[in-house]
Formats: structure tokens, C-alpha cells, sequence
């Protein structure tokens, strides 16, 4: 794995701290960052704290609370961007962003081509998504969508550390980022972090556990299930290999065929829906590249096609024991 390192200390953080420690190294190296949102400025902090005490440091100037308007919020934050600033625009459910898909799609995510790169759009849209409890219009995970659009790059970590890295990388990029935060992993995990600047390139998958039976290829809330899932195989001596993608665009494609041509066998699994979901794309690139080394066809475990319930108990999500379940069919 490489990285991008200024660094000499570490802490402890959790991913929401780690993000917020992205943000202020930055800010603080840059002036022409500024963040957008609802509520993103003190007493709040934005609703998962990431932007707590920012706007105390930098002036509401710089960490601007918004009104509920996500048509606002992007279309600002890129003409910010064709003005020489690099703005931050949380939106605040994944769900939402259909309210600015214009914003992000048409405009955003075209600019660059469209001038021959003498407008670049470097914008960042932070959005959430995650928890049943949220009902079906708050939960949606939506990222297919947009790697269905050339121009934009789509980034969702799993752990503290990346999220931090992969946050940073966003913050640098010449292209507008969808940086995808799971609800799930902004508190409960904490790890060793850098406290300076540090930056994974994107479109650099991670190998989490090496193995030699069969790849497992996964990324942001779904990586510690699969994790565990491999610990169940393991035991049933089934040597999975763990590969976290953080990126989606750009994708790691080198990484996963290179594991795949070894193990020969490969699941992948995702939140987002197993009908036309991520995973769609990537199982055709392998039967593509791959087809006479494969000893099974590819397999996908999902979220149901089914608008997300609010019942945690009627949840579609991928699971411990489906993906168990699909590896020991391929073996």
C-alpha cells in the first residue's frame, strides 16, 4: 500500500474523528477550502459531529451552516470551484442527493471535459447512508448510480485510517469525489490515525487477508462482515482472501484480477442491491478477463431489490452466513 506521508504522530480515532482531522489539515494548509451543509457550524457540528469545532477555528465564513436546500448546496460549492476555491458540500442522506443530481451530473462531473480541462471542478460531496431505522427514504445505498458517470470519482472507506487517507485524496483531487460515509462506521470502530497530513491515492484497492481459495472483494460497511465471514471459512479450512476496494471509481481492476487468477474462485459483496449493483460490473470484467481460469462463474451477494424497510428484522443486507453460504456452493 502506498501513501502519501507527512507524518509523525498518530491518535486514536474514530472514523468521525478521523474525517474532522481531515478537514482541519487541510483548511489549515488551504484557504480556499470551505465547507457547506445543514447545521455544519457550531453548536452542531453537522449531524454525525464530522465538522465539530471547525467553524470555531475557521469562522463561519469558511464552515457555512445552510438552509435544507441540496440544489443549493452543490450548485454553490461548484461555482465556488470555477472561482478557485475547493469546496466541501455535505449532503446530509445519501438519499437526498437526487434533489442536486443535475448539480453533480450534469454540471459538476462535465466541466473539465467539457473545456479541455481548463475548468476543473474540485468539489467534494460528503453524504451518509446506512441504519434500517432510518426508513426507506434515508438508507439507500445509491452508488451504482454514479459510476454510471465519467468525470466523477467514488470513494467509500471502511476503517478510521482510510477514512481519513481517502478524504484527504478527495480534498486534493483536480475532480469532483463522492466521498460515502456509512452510519455504521463513524463511531464504532477506533484505530491508530495519523494526526498530520495523509493521503491515500484513490483507485488503490486494499488486501485486507491473503488467501488462496477464493476472493472475497467488498467495500466500506460490508468489509468487516466479510472479515468475519472469512474467520467462519477459515475455521472450515477455506482460505479466503479479503481485498476492500475504498474506491469504486477509480476501480482497483488490476488488484482483483490479479487475486482472482490466483484463487480462481470469487464473491462479491455489497449493500447497495444485487440487482445492478457494483458488483454487476465487476463479475462481468472477471468472466470477461478471466473466463478459462475460473473453476466457478462468479458469485454476488447484495441487499434484496426492495426499497430498504424500516424493520431492521425484514433488513435484505448481506450477511455473515449468506456469504459463508455462497463461498462453500462455489467450493
Amino acid at each position: 500500500m502506498t501513501t502519501t506521508e507527512r507524518r509523525t504522530d498518530t491518535a486514536v480515532m474514530t472514523s468521525a474523528a478521523a474525517m474532522n482531522s481531515a478537514l482541519d489539515v487541510a483548511m489549515a494548509a488551504d484557504d480556499k477550502i470551505i465547507l457547506l451543509g445543514e447545521d455544519i457550524a457550531e453548536p452542531t457540528g453537522g449531524v454525525f459531529k464530522v465538522s465539530k469545532g471547525l467553524s470555531t477555528k475557521y469562522g463561519v465564513e469558511r464552515v457555512r451552516s445552510t438552509p435544507i436546500a441540496e440544489q443549493a448546496i452543490v450548485g454553490t460549492a461548484v461555482g465556488l470551484a470555477l472561482g478557485g476555491y475547493r469546496a466541501v458540500a455535505e449532503i446530509m442522506f445519501f438519499d437526498f442527493i437526487a434533489v442536486c443530481m443535475d448539480q453533480v451530473v450534469n454540471h459538476a462531473a462535465k466541466f473539465r471535459y467539457m473545456t479541455g480541462g481548463a475548468t476543473p471542478t474540485p468539489i467534494t460531496v460528503r453524504t451518509v447512508v446506512g441504519s434500517s431505522r432510518f426508513g426507506a427514504q434515508h438508507a439507500q445505498s445509491l452508488e451504482a448510480w454514479f459510476m454510471h458517470t465519467p468525470g466523477i470519482n467514488v470513494v467509500m472507506p471502511s476503517s478510521p485510517a482510510d477514512a481519513k487517507g481517502l478524504l484527504a485524496a478527495c480534498l486534493e483531487s483536480e475532480d469532483p469525489c463522492l466521498y460515502i460515509e456509512h452510519i455504521s462506521l463513524a463511531y464504532s470502530k477506533k484505530e491508530e490515525v495519523p494526526t498530520g497530513h495523509y493521503s491515500i491515492p484513490l483507485g488503490q484497492a486494499n488486501v485486507l487477508r491473503p488467501g488462496r481459495d477464493v476472493t472475497l472483494i467488498t467495500y466500506g460497511p460490508q468489509v468487516p462482515v466479510v472479515e468475519q465471514a472469512a474467520e467462519e471459512l477459515a475455521a472450515k479450512g477455506i482460505e479466503a482472501e479479503v481485498i476492500d476496494l475504498r474506491t469504486l471509481v477509480p476501480l482497483d481492476f488490476d488488484t482483483v484480477l490479479s487475486s482472482v487468477e490466483r484463487t480462481r474462485r470469487a464473491v462479491i459483496v455489497h449493500e447497495a442491491t444485487q440487482f445492478c449493483g457494483p458488483g454487476a460490473e465487476i463479475s462481468s470484467r472477471i468472466h470477461e478477463e478471466l473466463f478459462n481460469e475460473l473453476i466457478a462463474p462468479v458469485q454476488r451477494v447484495g441487499s434484496d431489490y426492495s426499497p430498504v424497510p424500516f424493520s431492521s428484522a425484514l433488513s435484505g443486507y448481506p450477511t455473515v452466513a449468506k456469504i459463508v453460504h455462497s463461498v462453500e456452493e462455489l467450493m
